[in-house]
């Protein structure tokens, strides 16, 4: 698979929708994930990114921006997007953040913890659910992607991916998102995770993606390096409404 510049397939989609990507940095220090939110309704655009503490490990969540906006079921849009259990970090489009995490508590694997879960109940769009997983521990690092989708809009159907990768590579990353591109109904994600470039510092990758989102249907962002020498992290947070 021929790697690409992740900019350039931004810039070239005018909405792709939640897309997460996970890698590892060009110089091998570090774990790499990220994940952004958008919208084209008022309710969609009606969020950031906040971070909360829970049992003394943070939480990354999405929180209406104007409560008195809220209306109909804020389910698909009001959820934890990443949680870190020991050396793992779970970052998704949705509340399956939750499922996942408990099932790996009970010990099952990430893809076992997504078979209760299918795409989202917003027919006819029918929104992929995208999953990643980053495991950083004893100086080792790998990950995975997931995906839940329609078959090609029928919603009878759910559609299971699971991608791994043991052996991440200085500067590539894999990136996934949940809509081909703009439409009615939005057409889901095909094929399997792009191989994109990962390059430069924290600040650098995080103001490279945003600034390449859809001006008008970017929300939120979120980037985290995590040094798999220590496991300790920096992340960044950026949100168009402040």
């Amino acid at each position: 698979m021929k790697i690409k510049k992740l900019e350039e397939i931004l810039k070239a989609n005018e909405y792709p929708g939640r897309g997460i990507v996970a890698g590892l940095s060009s110089d091998g220090k570090y774990a790499v994930s990220a994940y952004w939110t958008m919208g084209r309704s008022a309710g969609s655009r009606n969020r950031v990114f906040v971070t909360e503490t829970e049992d003394g490990t943070e939480v990354v969540r999405t929180k209406a921006f104007d409560e008195s906006l809220i209306a109909g079921d804020p389910s698909l849009i009001i959820y934890a997007a990443v949680r870190q259990l020991g050396a793992k970090t779970i970052v998704t489009n949705g509340d399956q953040t939750d499922t996942i995490f408990e099932g790996l508590k009970k010990g099952e694997t990430f893809e076992q913890s997504l078979r209760v879960r299918k795409y989202e109940h917003d027919a006819p769009n029918f929104t992929p659910r995208i999953s990643s997983l980053l495991n950083v521990e004893g100086g080792k690092y790998d990950y995975a992607i997931s995906i839940l989708k329609s078959d090609n809009g029928n919603g009878d159907n759910c559609l299971r991916f699971t991608y791994t990768y043991d052996n991440p590579q200085k500067g590539e990353g894999h990136f996934i998102h949940t809509y081909m591109g703009n439409g009615n109904p939005l057409p889901s994600f095909e094929g399997e995770p792009e191989k994109v470039e990962i390059k430069g510092t924290i600040d650098e990758f995080a103001d490279k993606i945003w600034s390449s989102l859809n001006e008008e249907n970017k929300v939120s962002l979120f980037v985290r390096f995590i040094d798999i020498a220590s496991g300790k992290y920096e992340e960044r947070i950026i949100n168009k409404n402040k």
